[in-house]
């Protein structure tokens, strides 16, 4: 009889352990082994959030975690193309070469160790791992659960404490590369995620009118380095540039995510924020 290998897909939120659902905390019970991308060096912090976690919820009695984390290298992915199928190709084969590096690990391990993979955020929203889980099924067997998580967009409206939506009106979910193209009057709150560029700078440049839209922001949520800022998208962004390039310098790596909104209507609006350095914002 072949061995079937047990998988858990596990939502972890934006950061700190205190994100963990009553679920997940369970699953994380379930685990012998818990596999982590290794993108290299500067992102060695991405790595450590994780054992973090493992620390709070699976401690071993004389320190550390009681489950074994196995890093695996990371495949390089190439620079992201503007044409759309250009684009597709390209991560079609990064994922392809994360399923080769995923597989040849799980071939190393013992068949009946249950294995864990800690997402950021939830598996459901910009992440690739429940696809390349799914290839593996196909070289494999393989049962999966899948545990969500608090996502992104729900850590930035509660670090703003806001509600993302006017009454009645949508949220329209994208990312940085398709931010100018996609964007126009009637989307709604517009979340940007996967913006390692900025690019509503470059939206302020193809459209002015976007100046007076309400910037929400932050960055590394739920982390001690948690940085946020709010207002007047043509009064902080520069703020909010300072700030994400400052996080880079002093940790190698941010994560940051963003909406974009109609300016309130209502006859105070808050003042311009700049980004905060205590993770605090302006009232």
């Amino acid at each position: 009889m072949t061995d079937v290998r047990q998988i858990r897909v596990i939502g972890v939120g934006v950061g700190g352990p205190g994100q963990l659902t009553l679920d997940a905390v369970a699953a994380l019970k379930e685990l012998d082994v818990v596999l982590v991308a290794d993108k290299g060096e500067g992102l060695a912090q991405l790595v450590d959030a994780r054992r973090a976690l493992l620390e709070t919820h699976r401690p071993a009695p004389g320190g550390g975690t009681a489950v074994r984390v196995v890093q695996v290298p990371d495949p390089r992915r190439g620079p992201d193309p503007q044409e759309t199928a250009s684009y597709l190709e390209g991560v079609r084969s990064w994922h392809e070469a994360r399923v080769d590096a995923y597989a040849a690990t799980l071939d190393s391990l013992e068949p009946h160790l249950v294995v864990g993979f800690l997402v950021w955020g939830d598996p459901a929203l910009y992440d690739s791992i429940l696809r390349v889980v799914r290839a593996l099924g196909e070289r494999t067997p393989v049962a999966v659960r899948t545990v969500p998580g608090v996502t992104a967009l729900s850590a930035l409206a509660a670090a703003h404490d806001e509600v993302l939506h006017a009454i009645g009106e949508p949220v329209h979910v994208t990312t940085g590369r398709r931010l100018v193209r996609e964007w126009r009057p009637g989307l709604g709150t517009v979340v940007v995620m996967l913006d390692g560029q900025l690019r509503c700078r470059d939206l302020l440049a193809a459209r002015p009118e976007t100046a007076d839209l309400e910037l929400l922001w932050g960055a590394c949520l739920g982390l001690p380095q948690q940085r946020l800022a709010r207002g007047r998208l043509g009064d902080v962004l520069d703020d909010v540039a300072a700030a994400r390039a400052q996080l880079r310098e002093e940790h190698g790596w941010v994560m940051d995510v963003y909406a974009l909104r109609p300016a309130p209507a209502r006859s105070a609006a808050p003042p311009a924020a700049p980004a905060s350095t205590t993770g605090e914002v302006a009232p």
